[in-house]
């Protein structure tokens, strides 16, 4: 399906999917969408990135060690004070 469409950026920045497309893609309102700047080129992908599932695996293993956000940003300001940053 290579076809070009002109979309119109609304109020607040939404963006809507021409439906052609949404319902090519099975796209639904609440679905995430991953979107990729290319130096003001943007490519954006219904599908999840590596990024995304080695983000989720990350998470995943943090909670099972019971490590939380302010844990974690804790550990990265000492760590900026240790190296005099």
């Amino acid at each position: 399906m290579e076809e070009t469409y002109r979309v119109q950026v609304g109020q607040r920045g939404v963006v809507t999917l021409p439906k052609k497309l949404r319902e090519h893609y099975r796209i639904h309102e609440g679905d995430q969408l991953t979107l990729i700047d290319l130096g003001g080129v943007f490519i954006l992908s219904s599908r999840r990135t590596e990024i995304d599932h080695l983000a989720d695996q990350i998470q995943k293993k943090l909670i099972e060690r019971g490590e939380t956000l302010e844990d974690m940003l804790q550990a990265l300001q000492e760590a900026r004070q240790a190296y005099g940053s």
